[in-house]
């Protein structure tokens, strides 16, 4: 009967009939789209691989998302540089505490290969804190046995002041991908600075590796210059033989025949050294215990890629040193002295830099950029990196660095131009910075010359290493706060 009146309707008013089953078509298809829609946004919302159970995904810059997750050629091998610090210093820091209550890192379907004598198997791998993944909602359900942090895990989520320090410090072999020639001009180096309370009076240590490490011909060196301002450098130094030099690539000490870095169990560094002034013989001894400021570090990174291999640290930017500093028997005693630490390591062959580290009231700056002239033409931008008590405070990244050419000083009898002011700005947003040093001293050294004889020197565009020291003033705006600070610092550049 239905059907009868069915077709009896539709013969009767055709198109009024077809206009109605059109519209109800059109209703049914677009009910299933939304359901269909609301279905993807459930199982996306429970899918603890995009969004890992916690409320933000943090992804490198110009991600795609969905290559991400569908696994296309630009989501392989992606990875965050550092994700140890920016779990750290950025995402869980003290900072953020008020608006951030759990972070969870993980990583996932990370390719590797297993290998079972012969054979070699490729394998997916799955890489997670379990109290973190738990904190944040989105443990799996254990069927059996435990899902608790290891040693490991605790070290990568929250290691020891001694297990960081070792983290980012440690020293490196000369890799071996590197020409013979690369290989023999392969350096890597402790450096301290250390300066005197009336800011009068300040020493820089070097304790070195360098050449084809360890397999090759190498060697080290202790390096101490002392200045006082106003008056010329002091400069001792002494050659340590490879017999006498143990370095680990997986710590940060080293030792120099009877000098030393030691990194203590509380995190302090203890580093002694000795040598003789270049000339008169005079004897120079050091010894320091240094105790960086919590959270003042610059994680180790390296920069250049393959025309370029230059690594940089900073386990202590903001430090206070205790110990003695004593040259032909008369002795000076620090305490609690201003003082700074970082780690070099690469090939240093037509090399330049920018660099300088300062503090400025409550705020601690660093700055830096490496050039490498010639057929590679390396120029990698400039930075500011900016921290505080709690910790990493923001990045800037000027244009360039104003100077300002009013001093004069001289280098093996030439009188050479060098900054008396330098400028450095930017504005990021709503976030300005403003750095003016203005320096108070400087020393300079000529480059060109040469170890393999006397008199023999290379051609260079800036042949002069210029260290300076003065004062550091910061202003801007971060966050809507103000940004203020004066103090003390060392910079370094080339003319």
């Amino acid at each position: 009967m239905i059907t009868t009146l069915a077709l009896r309707g539709l013969l009767d008013r055709p198109w009024r009939s077809l206009f109605l089953l059109g519209g109800f078509g059109l209703g049914v298809g677009v009910m299933i789209t939304l359901l269909a829609i609301g279905e993807a946004m459930v199982l996306q919302s429970r899918d603890e691989k995009l969004v890992g159970g916690g409320d933000v995904t943090v992804l490198p810059d110009g991600l795609d998302l969905e290559v991400m997750k569908t696994g296309g050629v630009g989501g392989m091998f992606v990875s965050i540089a550092n994700a140890r610090f920016v779990h750290r210093q950025l995402l869980a820091s003290p900072r953020l505490s008020d608006a951030v209550s759990a972070v969870a890192p993980q990583t996932d379907g990370v390719l590797l290969y297993l290998r079972a004598g012969d054979r070699e198997f490729p394998v997916r791998a799955l890489g997670e804190l379990p109290s973190a993944t738990r904190a944040v909602g989105a443990a799996p359900t254990i069927v059996a046995g435990a899902w608790d942090d290891d040693a490991s895990d605790r070290q990568w989520k929250a290691p020891s002041p001694a297990a960081l320090l070792h983290e980012i410090d440690r020293f490196h072999h000369t890799p071996a991908t590197l020409t013979p020639e690369e290989r023999a001009t392969w350096g890597e180096w402790h450096y301290f600075n250390v300066l005197s309370a009336d800011s009068q009076r300040w020493a820089f240590l070097t304790l070195a590796v360098g050449g084809d490490v360890p397999q090759g011909a190498w060697g080290g060196q202790v390096l101490l210059t002392v200045h006082e301002q106003g008056r010329p450098a002091r400069r001792f130094e002494r050659v340590v033989r490879p017999g006498e030099i143990h370095l680990d690539t997986a710590r940060a000490d080293l030792a120099l025949g009877r000098d030393s870095v030691q990194v203590l169990p509380d995190g302090r560094y203890r580093v002694s050294a000795q040598a003789r002034e270049q000339g008169s013989g005079a004897l120079a001894t050091i010894t320091l215990t240094l105790t960086p400021a919590p959270g003042a570090y610059f994680p180790g990174t390296s920069i250049g890629g393959d025309a370029l291999v230059s690594g940089y640290a900073v386990p202590g930017l903001r430090a206070s040193a205790v110990g003695e500093l004593c040259v032909a028997g008369r002795c000076e005693r620090f305490d609690g002295a201003q003082a700074y630490h970082d780690h070099n390591w690469g090939v240093w062959r037509d090399v330049e830099w920018e660099w300088g580290a300062a503090r400025a009231g409550a705020y601690t700056l660093l700055y830096g950029r490496v050039l490498r002239s010639g057929a590679d033409d390396v120029r990698e931008p400039l930075f500011v990196y900016l921290v505080d008590s709690l910790g990493f405070r923001a990045l800037f990244r000027p244009q360039d660095i104003v100077y300002e050419d009013a001093r004069r000083i001289t280098v093996d009898g030439k009188r050479v131009p060098v900054p008396a002011r330098a400028t450095l700005t930017d504005a990021r947003g709503a976030d300005t910075l403003r750095i003016v040093l203005e320096i108070e001293d400087a020393v300079g050294s000529d480059v060109r010359r040469d170890r393999r004889g006397p008199g023999a020197r290379t051609e260079r565009a800036k042949p002069y290493f210029i260290q300076m020291k003065g004062t550091a003033t910061i202003t801007g705006r971060l966050q809507g706060a103000v940004l203020r600070g004066v103090g003390s610092g060392f910079f370094e550049t080339y003319r």
